[in-house]
C-alpha cells in the first residue's frame, strides 16, 4: 500500500466502544431483494458478504419497524420477533467477513406504495408525495406506537447480533416528514418539528441501555435540505444537529449524492454542506460523509475535510474489492463504471441489477 493512503486504514472507535478497523463504511442502499415473507434472501446475504471483507462497517438497507412503514417491494422486515432469525443471518453474513454490522431502521410514511399497505398510507399530515395518494394523518396514539416500534426493532437488532442501528431520518421518509415544514402541519405536540425525531432517538437509546450487553452503536442519518418551499433548509439542519449533539449518538450520517455539494439556502456560507455540518457537529459527534466517492483519491480528499468516516455505496457495488485493491497497491485497478456483463461476478441480486441497468445516470457506465 502507498503511504499516502494510510489514513484510510486507521482504526476508529465510537463513543459506544464499537471499533472499526478502517475509515470506510458501506453506505445503505435499497436492493429490493428480500423474500416475499420479508425475510432476508440468500441472494442478499451473498451480496452483503461479498462487500463486507474490506470495509470497517456495513450499514444495511433500511428495514421497516411497522407493517405500514414498508417502503419498497422486496424490503426485509424488522417489525416482529419472527424476523429475528432472518436478521441474525444478515448480521452473521456481514460480521463473518470482518465488518461491523449496522441495521438501518425506518418507516416510509407517505412514501410507501399504497399497494404494500392496503391503501393505508400515513404521514405526519395530509400532504401527499408526488404520485402517491393523500396520506392519512397519524393520530397522537399512533405516533406514540411508532416511536415504540423503533425501540422494538432496535431490541431485535441487539438480539440478532448487530453491532448497532442507524435511525433513518433522511430521504423524505417518516422521520423527515415530521421534521419538515412541508409535510408537518400538525397543531398537537407532534407539530413541534423536532419532537418526533428526538423521541425516536430517546426510545432507541433507552432500549439499547436496557438490552445491549456489548458495545452497540446508534447513528442518525439525515438529508440536509429539501428542494421544496417551505422545506428543510441548512438553517433547519443546523438546529437538528444542535439537538442531536445532546443525545450522545455515535455518529451522524449525511445523505448526499455528491460529497462536494453546496447549500441551496439557509446559510450565508460558500463551503460544502459537509464542511458546514462537520463544523457544527464539532467534537460532540462524528460525521460520516458520502456522495460519489469512486477512487482512492476521492476518499482521501474527502477525509482531508476533517470528516472522520467515508461511506461508499455505488462505488462498492461496482467494485467490491475497493479497499483490498488499495491495500495491495492496485488502486489504479479500481473499477469505477458498472460492467453490464458482470452481474454474477459482482454478486448483485436480480432486482437491484434491474434497477441499476434500467436507470440511466444513476450508476457510471449506465
Amino acid at each position: 500500500m502507498k503511504e499516502k493512503y494510510a489514513p484510510l486504514f486507521k482504526n476508529f472507535t465510537f463513543k459506544s466502544g464499537v471499533e472499526l478497523h478502517n475509515r470506510i463504511v458501506m453506505a445503505p442502499m435499497t436492493n429490493c431483494s428480500a423474500n416475499g415473507d420479508g425475510t432476508v434472501s440468500d441472494a442478499e446475504l451473498a451480496y452483503y458478504a461479498r462487500r463486507s471483507s474490506g470495509v470497517g462497517m456495513v450499514i444495511t438497507a433500511c428495514t421497516y419497524v411497522t407493517p405500514n412503514g414498508k417502503g419498497f417491494p422486496g424490503e426485509f422486515g424488522g417489525d416482529r420477533d419472527e424476523m429475528i432469525p432472518s436478521l441474525s443471518r444478515l448480521a452473521k453474513a456481514i460480521k463473518g467477513e470482518g465488518a461491523k454490522a449496522i441495521l438501518q431502521i425506518f418507516h416510509g410514511g407517505r412514501m410507501v406504495p399504497a399497494s404494500l399497505v392496503d391503501g393505508d398510507v400515513v404521514s405526519a399530515s395530509t400532504v401527499p408525495a408526488a404520485g402517491n395518494p393523500i396520506p392519512r394523518e397519524l393520530s397522537a396514539a399512533e405516533v406514540d406506537a411508532i416511536v415504540k416500534a423503533f425501540g422494538e426493532t432496535t431490541r431485535r437488532a441487539v438480539e440478532s447480533g448487530f453491532d448497532g442501528v442507524e435511525i433513518h431520518g433522511a430521504n423524505g421518509y417518516l422521520i423527515q416528514q415530521f421534521f419538515s415544514p412541508q409535510t408537518n402541519r400538525r397543531t398537537d405536540k407532534w407539530g413541534e418539528r423536532l419532537a418526533f425525531p428526538l423521541a425516536v432517538v430517546d426510545e432507541v437509546k433507552k432500549v439499547v441501555s436496557e438490552h445491549a450487553k456489548a458495545s452497540f452503536a446508534v447513528g442518525y442519518r439525515f438529508s440536509p435540505e429539501e428542494p421544496e418551499t417551505p422545506g428543510i433548509t441548512m438553517a433547519d439542519t443546523l438546529e437538528l444537529i444542535d439537538a442531536l449533539k445532546e443525545k450522545n449518538l455515535d455518529y451522524l450520517h449525511v445523505s448526499l449524492g455528491e460529497f462536494w455539494s453546496v447549500p441551496r439556502r439557509g446559510v450565508d456560507d460558500s463551503r460544502t454542506r459537509l464542511e458546514i455540518i462537520r463544523e457544527r457537529a464539532d467534537d460532540s459527534v462524528p460525521v460520516i460523509g458520502v456522495g460519489s466517492i469512486y477512487t482512492a483519491d476521492d476518499a482521501l480528499q474527502a477525509l482531508s475535510t476533517g470528516v472522520p468516516l467515508i461511506a461508499i455505496g455505488r462505488g462498492l457495488i461496482i467494485e467490491p474489492d475497493w479497499l483490498q485493491k488499495i491495500e495491495n497497491g492496485q488502486e489504479d485497478q479500481i473499477v469505477t463504471k458498472i460492467d453490464k456483463n458482470n452481474q454474477d461476478q459482482l454478486v448483485i441480486p436480480n432486482p437491484l441489477w434491474n434497477m441499476i441497468v434500467n436507470t440511466p445516470g444513476w450508476f457510471p457506465g449506465v
